[in-house]
């Protein structure tokens, strides 16, 4: 899976491999559901039905793990462009932990009553693989089922699962903003409004919204991830392009985040005399991920029964998922947890030396890869005992 990535909407070699597996493991496979998402269905009598997702899609990066499967793949992206691509974020594992685990739970039905429902979702990373699954029909192909489970690899020692109640991922939302000046030559810069320098302060000014606007207890992310302007060291061009990210936790943070970063924007634009207003472009938004206290709770539970002290409350993550929009479709709870992938000796050392961040790779990373075992193990045995939670 790992030497073999493919990007989001492009999932179909993996999907095939996947509903193979799953076919001769007994399942009911539906493919094709919004591009190559796929459910496998199992049904073992009366009983509630639970369902396991994993996404499958890799990232337009180029992998240097040093790894002897390594992926050396390219692919032409949405844009037409051919860029590398690798399993950066880990969804390799995820796969494979859910085939695991969909072959046990099919090895065992006399250990459990009721249906499972195994779905392998597409395109993650651009963030409506959900949403297509969902318009292609997903709620009315497979039965509605009582709860539904997700985890995710994250850099923390492998062997280790982390539940957590309530707000566990921030949602996320990128905006394009193009700012407008008058260009000239380099040497005349009276003659021109610098877009350059409003792009400039904005990146410096955009930041205030989550140091001064927000409450300390108020978590919010921002970042100006991209600034495009110009093409000659002595013109001065008429636009300059910002692409921006931003993660909260709750609707109202949210709306004053997005707010302010309008009102920064055409603030500095009448400051600095720009003939035209600025643009805004909307892009990709995430849902947050809630997992319901009920629920979490329980699996929780099994967990510490299960892994013991490996079995953590995990810390509230930044980072953004499209999985809630299945189980919300459904009308459904849901529980989503971290996964350990990195090597425990390695992470140890780490902790040790205060470089945990220089020297510990984190998911997207061209060095992310999270080590086989205990992982696998660890991922396969988290799936069966949320199911069992529920079908045991």
């Amino acid at each position: 899976m790992h030497a073999h990535p493919e990007l989001g909407h492009q999932e179909y070699r993996t999907a095939t491999r996947v509903a193979d597996c799953l076919g001769r493991s007994g399942y009911q496979v539906h493919t094709g559901i919004g591009g190559a998402g796929l459910v496998g269905r199992l049904d073992n009598g009366e009983g509630p039905t639970v369902l396991l997702r994993a996404d499958m899609d890799a990232l337009p990066v180029r992998e240097d793990t040093g790894l002897p499967f390594a992926s050396t793949v390219t692919a032409e992206d949405a844009s037409g462009r051919r860029v590398p691509v690798a399993h950066a974020c880990g969804h390799d594992m995820h796969v494979a932990c859910l085939v695991g685990a969909a072959r046990l739970m099919s090895a065992a039905q006399e250990q459990w009553q009721g249906t499972l429902l195994v779905l392998f979702q597409p395109a993650e990373e651009p963030g409506d693989g959900a949403d297509r699954m969902l318009e292609d029909g997903l709620v009315g192909r497979v039965p509605s089922p009582d709860v539904a489970f997700a985890q995710h690899v994250l850099p923390h020692p492998a062997g280790r699962v982390g539940t957590r109640a309530g707000s566990f991922l921030s949602s996320a939302d990128t905006m394009k903003i193009v700012v407008h000046g008058r260009g000239a030559h380099g040497s005349a810069p009276q003659a021109a409004v610098d877009p350059v320098v409003m792009a400039s302060m904005l990146v410096v000014r955009l930041q205030t919204i989550v140091s001064r606007e927000l409450a300390a207890t108020q978590p919010a992310v921002l970042t100006v991830g991209s600034v495009q302007a110009g093409t000659s060291a002595n013109v001065i061009p008429d636009s300059a392009e910002l692409l921006v990210n931003v993660r909260t936790y709750d609707d109202a943070t949210r709306r004053t985040v997005l707010a302010a970063v309008r009102r920064i924007v055409k603030a500095e634009c009448e400051a600095s005399g720009a003939p035209q207003a600025a643009e805004f472009d909307e892009g990709t938004h995430f849902p947050p991920t809630v997992n319901d206290e009920a629920v979490t709770h329980e699996i929780s539970a099994a967990f510490t029964d299960v892994f013991g002290e490996r079995a953590e409350v995990s810390q509230l993550q930044s980072a953004s998922e499209d999985f809630s929009r299945i189980p919300d479709a459904f009308g459904i709870p849901y529980t989503y947890w971290a996964l350990g992938c990195i090597d425990p000796a390695t992470y140890s050392a780490a902790q040790r030396h205060g470089t945990v961040a220089q020297d510990i790779p984190v998911n997207h990373s061209p060095h992310f890869a999270p080590v086989l075992q205990p992982t696998l193990d660890t991922g396969v045995r988290a799936l069966v005992t949320a199911a069992l939670t529920r079908l045991g």
